[in-house]
């Protein structure tokens, strides 16, 4: 059965994933609208940057994570300039390093159906006097709403499953920064196999549940992943 700090890794994983869902969605959405509708030279090199995350290792992507949110580190100079002390190891800055690794993950999905709707939803708006502001939350919000919902999750689903980047970045701090992804590791560590089983068969029913939720959405024409 789950115990106490289970628990505690579980609650704290759903705080973490929802957070990082809600970031992404109000991050990821103007950067998609953009990279949708922009064709400047700079259109590629964010594009990639963005997807990055996808094809670094996880520990590449913490251990510079760790080196620029530490006291050497730019930001970690100037959250200690401000008295905030350093990120690494505390919630907000597992919190930042999630955001950053999920974010291809928020931010494909909404570029790819900010794409589909194409231009001439956008024309007739403009031909109604709409203004362009007007037009992107009268018309292209609503027509990606699959791409939105599909985003969000993903980028939940992602955080849940973190690990390298969450290990990192937070260690395995107990009611701080210790998730389900490494509760389970160290019940392995420990040899404490029942104890990860119940964690992880959770986990698999967890995915489970989410390839279902997208393929029911791709059934309903909600596929904006194609």
């Amino acid at each position: 059965m789950l115990d106490h700090p289970a628990w505690q890794a579980i609650w704290l994983t759903l705080e973490l994933a929802t957070l990082t869902t809600l970031l992404l969605l109000l991050i990821a959405t103007p950067l998609a609208w953009w990279l949708s509708q922009t064709h400047s030279r700079w259109r590629a090199p964010i594009g990639a940057l963005v997807t990055l995350p996808l094809v670094l290792p996880p520990t590449v992507l913490g251990f510079y994570l760790l080196v620029l949110m530490g006291p050497n580190g730019p930001l970690g100079r100037l959250t200690l300039a401000l008295g905030w002390g350093t990120l690494p190891f505390t919630f907000t800055g597992l919190l930042i390093g999630s955001v950053i690794f999920s974010l291809p993950f928020a931010v494909q999905p909404i570029q790819h159906a900010f794409e589909s709707i194409g231009t001439r939803p956008l024309e007739a708006a403009a031909t109604l006097r709409a203004s362009p502001l007007d037009a992107f939350f009268s018309v292209a919000l609503p027509l990606a709403r699959p791409g939105l919902l599909t985003a969000a999750i993903l980028s939940f689903a992602h955080t849940v499953g973190e690990f390298g980047v969450v290990l990192m970045i937070g260690g395995n701090i107990p009611g701080k920064t210790r998730v389900v992804s490494t509760e389970i590791y160290g019940h392995v560590e420990a040899m404490e196999y029942a104890q990860a089983h119940w964690l992880a068969g959770g986990m698999v029913a967890f995915s489970f549940l989410v390839l279902l939720s997208l393929a029911l959405l791709r059934r309903n024409g909600g596929n904006v992943m194609r």
